[in-house]
């Protein structure tokens, strides 16, 4: 079968799944055992969840983001705090107060059964109308995907291999910024440090705290919004944060973002990070520089109104002169009103960890093109995409991607073409994972 007769079928495969992506989101995803399962036995996803732990017990220092840290990703039994004791009535109230303070288009949960109010609030484990203290996160951290249908990382266990990939990129863009910005010669003026890291200590403050955490929380509330459908296939996401029209403070402006990145930064909120990590975590789908820190913005805004708290009083968040909020002057910022000059408020971090968020330009692609080998490797291994699309799905190609990456698959292919691919599956064959 030729690239583009595979592309066909792939086009066909998701209609199929239309039905799936219309899965009343109110509740648990049927496929979500399946893909803990399949998460389970792949050594990639294993191996990638073990070196972030290490990574966090290496890196953090302080003891109240490590715990918490640790809590929201290592222990299976974790509180979904953001929730905690909620009822359906008050969930409806923030609902309301999200619409009403244009930080969600109602149009965009036309996608979603269930609407936005499942967009806002994904089912949990043990959500009992407010009776339960302590939902639970519907699959173990360890077994989400990275994104949605047909984006990066769309597989089981792709969250656990992205922010692996995420939080090296962290660690060596601080690294990066330390060595060029930060290195002292003896007189104590700046020198860029040699390759290799070796030569004068640097003399910058930069927090690995925010560093190494701040990647591994962006993403963490994945598990809530990409749930597995029965066929294997992944939950609608509700993009929100904004109405999409004049989300600049009036003006024109679209800080609509994923739900996952608002709902884990409500958390981080309600858990009691600092506020420069907060932000920071905020940061990671736009950088706050450049005309962008509206967006980051609305995005603390709109996680604040889930929270049920003020974010100017919680430090998070100030007003300037034109009542329009702004990010607060924290650490030493405020010894110049820097937002009276036209400049806003920020930390190295914020911009760090906001490029450190930047795989999908290649993982995204991967994904598209590995669908397509995978489409067409099908037949060889005893699989039909078209004629039974769900096995093919949950037995073939979540499986393929979990056990060997999109992007290893997609690089294999550019290099080696389809008899590299070939060799890949023949290894998992072997071992009985397909």
């Amino acid at each position: 079968m030729n690239f583009r007769s595979c592309l066909l079928a792939a086009t066909a495969m998701l209609a199929t799944f239309g039905a799936a992506r219309a899965d009343d989101q109110t509740q648990i995803g049927a496929g979500n055992a399946t893909a803990t399962a399949t998460a389970s036995h792949s050594q990639l996803v294993t191996s990638a969840y073990a070196r972030l732990k290490e990574r966090l017990q290496a890196s953090v220092t302080n003891t109240n983001i490590l715990n918490a840290t640790m809590d929201g990703l290592f222990n299976p039994d974790t509180c979904v705090q953001h929730r905690a004791n909620l009822t359906a009535a008050q969930k409806q109230a923030i609902v309301n107060q999200i619409v009403a303070a244009g930080l969600v288009n109602p149009a965009d949960g036309n996608s979603i059964t269930g609407g936005i109010y499942a967009g806002i609030f994904p089912a949990l484990i043990n959500d009992k109308d407010g009776a339960n203290a302590c939902p639970n996160l519907p699959m173990p951290w360890y077994a989400a995907p990275g994104s949605g249908n047909g984006s990066h990382h769309s597989y089981p266990g792709g969250l656990p291999i992205h922010e692996s990939f995420n939080t090296s990129s962290a660690f060596t863009f601080a690294d990066n910024y330390r060595n060029i910005y930060g290195r002292n010669a003896k007189d104590g003026l700046p020198v860029a440090g040699p390759i290799g890291g070796a030569g004068p200590k640097d003399n910058l403050t930069i927090s690995e705290d925010i560093v190494v955490g701040a990647p591994m929380w962006h993403d963490w509330a994945k598990p809530m919004v990409f749930q597995f459908t029965s066929t294997g296939t992944i939950f609608t996401e509700l993009n929100f944060g904004g109405s999409g029209t004049n989300d600049n403070n009036g003006a024109a402006g679209d800080s609509r973002t994923g739900g996952h990145h608002i709902l884990s930064i409500a958390e981080t909120i309600k858990r009691g990070f600092p506020a420069d990590f907060i932000i920071a975590q905020a940061s990671a789908h736009a950088a706050p520089t450049l005309g962008n820190e509206y967006k980051v913005v609305n995005w603390i805004r709109t996680a604040a109104i889930i929270d049920q708290i003020d974010p100017v009083a919680a430090g998070l968040l100030t007003k300037d002169a034109n009542g329009n909020f702004r990010l607060p002057p924290l650490r030493h910022l405020g010894d110049l009103n820097l937002l009276s000059a036209g400049q806003a408020n920020i930390l190295a971090e914020y911009p760090l960890h906001n490029l450190s968020d930047a795989d999908f330009v290649f993982t995204i692609p991967a994904v598209n093109d590995a669908d397509v080998i995978l489409q067409s490797e099908a037949s060889t291994f005893g699989y039909d995409p078209v004629g039974s699309p769900v096995a093919y799905q949950t037995e073939f190609r979540n499986v393929a991607m979990s056990n060997l990456s999109a992007e290893r698959i997609q690089i294999t292919y550019a290099n080696q073409g389809l008899a590299g691919v070939t060799a890949l599956l023949n290894i998992l064959r072997a071992k009985h994972a397909l």
